[in-house]
């Protein structure tokens, strides 16, 4: 059951290239990841006042950069992109590297992606408003990559005439996006357009919950998956399911330690953690790494020695 996971890492795009950005990006390959994501964002929280570079960019680098590994994004959100031209980046993204991307897809939140852009006089967008741009970006996204040859829409948020992508994404019928939900309108288009479905647990349990009623709350998402993918007359076992960590109250400082330590505390700590959510039915698990003095502050030796041994120790 547990032999099919797969561990990934997201790589902060916080570094410069030239001083130890391109050097991570290899490390990962090295230490046989399986993908490495980065954010899509303006800026990020506690990072905003420092060095921030853009996804897409960083992501071709990297493919530059490395051979075999996966790459992507977690996630990328209507906030300030719009499917054309967001389209038009993944294709070329993936054929660079070769096809080796996956679009992390989500329909964003508050903070300095959701303002940045306003007007003077314009309000954020309400969690509605964010459902139902998503709810029309992730059809016209995936018709954009099906569909190279030209691509016309006249929607109530986004527009196409005869958007051209040709040749295409180099994967076929287009490069796999893993949708961010656990609403029922995105739980329907992850059923509906997700090869991957993606939760960081629930966020309202990192304040004041433990690690059992995180477990719980996932086990409950992911019922809620399988109705949607009934639904939508699909199996939702063809979907993988990807946990991005350091959400959920095993990572929460200000709450107890769990009895092993915090996930990346240990390797057998991390061990104890994946093994709950791989009975859950996971499939990839992902890691931040490490940076200093932040929020994703970890031991670099142990990170690494999760990265090499500990898919291996859950089988």
């Amino acid at each position: 059951m547990t032999s099919s996971l797969r561990l990934s890492t997201v790589i902060l795009p916080v570094h410069r290239w030239n001083e130890g950005g391109r050097a991570l990006w290899q490390r990962a390959e090295e230490l046989g990841f399986h993908a490495a994501y980065t954010y899509d964002h303006l800026a990020w929280r506690s990072f905003r006042d420092g060095p921030w570079f853009g996804a897409v960019p960083t992501l071709t680098a990297a493919a530059a950069a490395t051979d075999r590994l996966r790459l992507g994004t977690l996630v990328t959100s209507p906030n300030f992109r719009h499917p054309v031209t967001l389209a038009k980046e993944l294709i070329t993204l993936d054929d660079i590297s070769d096809g080796r991307v996956t679009l992390g897809i989500g329909a964003g939140g508050n903070g300095f992606d959701a303002t940045t852009l306003l007007k003077g006089d314009e309000e954020p967008w309400t969690p509605r408003e964010r459902a139902d741009r998503f709810g029309e970006f992730v059809p016209l996204l995936d018709r954009l990559l099906r569909e190279p040859a030209g691509t016309t829409h006249e929607g109530r948020f986004y527009s196409a005439h005869e958007a051209r992508n040709v040749p295409g994404c180099v994967q076929r019928p287009r490069l796999p996006f893993a949708v961010a939900a656990t609403g029922p309108r995105g739980l329907r288009l992850a059923a509906q357009y997700g090869q991957a479905w993606v939760t960081t647990g629930d966020p309202k349990l990192f304040e004041t919950g433990t690690p059992e009623q995180s477990v719980d709350a996932v086990a409950g998402q992911l019922s809620k998956l399988g109705k949607a993918c009934a639904e939508a007359g699909r199996d939702a076992s063809e979907l993988d399911r990807i946990l991005l960590t350091g959400f959920t109250p095993d990572f929460n400082p200000a709450l107890p330690a769990p009895r092993r330590g915090r996930p990346l505390d240990s390797l057998e700590a991390f061990v104890d953690f994946a093994g709950r959510y791989a009975e859950l039915g996971f499939t990839e698990i992902v890691v931040h790494w490490p940076i200093d003095d932040t929020v994703f502050a970890a031991d670099r030796a142990v990170f690494e020695s999760i990265a090499t041994e500990a898919v291996s120790r859950l089988r």
